[in-house]
């Protein structure tokens, strides 16, 4: 199970969209993450996460997309969880293995 967020969906959509704008203004791109951080209470260095993966998702910066890393974060899963299950299948095999080569009496 995730943690809490600290901060809700729409403030981080709202500073996000704000950042980016602010930043394609040359006048403003000075210090925009942090007066915008500063405006709606939130942590710099969250803003400026969420403004590189947006950015990520858009295509403007290299990197890891939020839907392939939901993707690879599902398929870790699943592995782990086949990994599980062939290691309970192995067992159990050896365990039958075991019970035929005992000699009947």
């Amino acid at each position: 199970m995730a943690a809490p967020r600290k901060y809700p969906d729409e403030l981080r959509e709202r500073a996000t969209r704000l950042a980016v704008e602010a930043r394609r203004d040359p006048a403003s791109s000075i210090g925009a993450i942090r007066r915008i951080a500063d405006q709606l209470g939130v942590h710099p260095e969250a803003l400026r996460t969420w403004v590189k993966q947006a950015e990520t998702d858009v295509g403007a910066r290299s990197g890891t997309t939020s839907s392939e890393a939901a993707r690879i974060a599902e398929l870790e899963r699943e592995v782990r969880e086949l990994r599980r299950a062939n290691q309970i299948l192995k067992s159990a095999a050896s365990f039958f293995a075991a019970e035929l080569d005992r000699p009947s009496r």
